[in-house]
């Protein structure tokens, strides 16, 4: 219920930005319909959803499925479009989760990613993601402030969406843990995800999500690829920990 309303929090100040005043009448029989299916949401998770203790240990023997792309530097993905898979490892480790369930329920629409979550129990997920979570950590502690500015332009675009109110002044520190960090992520990645919110009737590709598909549709690609690529240029926890195949 908290990630939800703060979610819903974050769409409702980015519409009555000073910037956006003119265009929030338009806004708000949309805005209206997001939050209301938001709150339908809210208690049918909240009704099912528990959460399980990760063990580390149990999490290292049940990646085999993960490594193959996710373990290796550069490792590319073909679908729907040619990009980097995700760095995860220092990733959150309820993100990890949240991700999992969205692609088990085909809330994220991605054939590979599908398989291997329906395939997962609620235990195999949590060990997954607290294993990937401390996976490569190290004792550095990132700046309160993003490590670099953006430029006038970007921060215009990332002020519009009010990307820190869940993701973190440095958008490496959530304010909600089953919500991801994304400084550092790489910059095709990023622009692919936030394109995938902006896809409907697509039985292949998008993602479902009230908040995030509300904040991207905003955006033109081209401003949706200049955000990723300042988010990637950032310092961050996230990284691609290679992994031996020989268990």
């Amino acid at each position: 219920m908290a990630a939800v309303c703060k979610g819903a929090l974050a769409i409702i100040r980015a519409a009555f930005a000073p910037e956006n005043l003119p265009n929030c009448l338009r806004k708000m029989n949309k805005l209206m319909t997001t939050l209301l299916s938001l709150a339908v949401a809210s208690v049918t998770c909240g009704a099912f959803a528990q959460d399980k203790a990760g063990d580390v240990k149990a999490g290292e023997k049940k990646i085999a499925m993960c490594i193959g792309c996710h373990g290796i530097h550069g490792y590319q993905a073909s679908f729907p479009e040619i990009y980097k898979v995700p760095k995860i490892s220092g990733q959150g480790a309820k993100y990890i989760v949240s991700a999992l369930n969205a692609y088990k329920a085909g809330e994220r629409k991605h054939p590979t990613m599908i398989g291997i979550a329906t395939s997962m129990s609620d235990q195999d997920m949590a060990d997954v993601a607290a294993y990937y979570s401390a996976h490569g950590k190290t004792d550095a502690v990132l700046a309160e402030k993003p490590s670099k500015e953006p430029s006038p332009q970007v921060a215009a675009l990332l002020q519009k969406a009010a990307c820190v109110s869940c993701h973190g002044a440095n958008f490496a520190k959530p304010i909600d843990p089953s919500y991801p960090k994304i400084a550092g992520q790489h910059a095709d990645y990023l622009f692919v995800a936030l394109k995938a919110y902006k896809t409907e009737n697509n039985p292949k590709v998008g993602r479902t999500n009230g908040v995030m598909a509300g904040i991207a549709k905003q955006y033109t690609n081209a401003e949706l690829k200049a955000m990723a690529n300042y988010l990637s240029s950032l310092d961050g926890d996230l990284k691609t920990v290679p992994e031996s195949r020989f268990r």
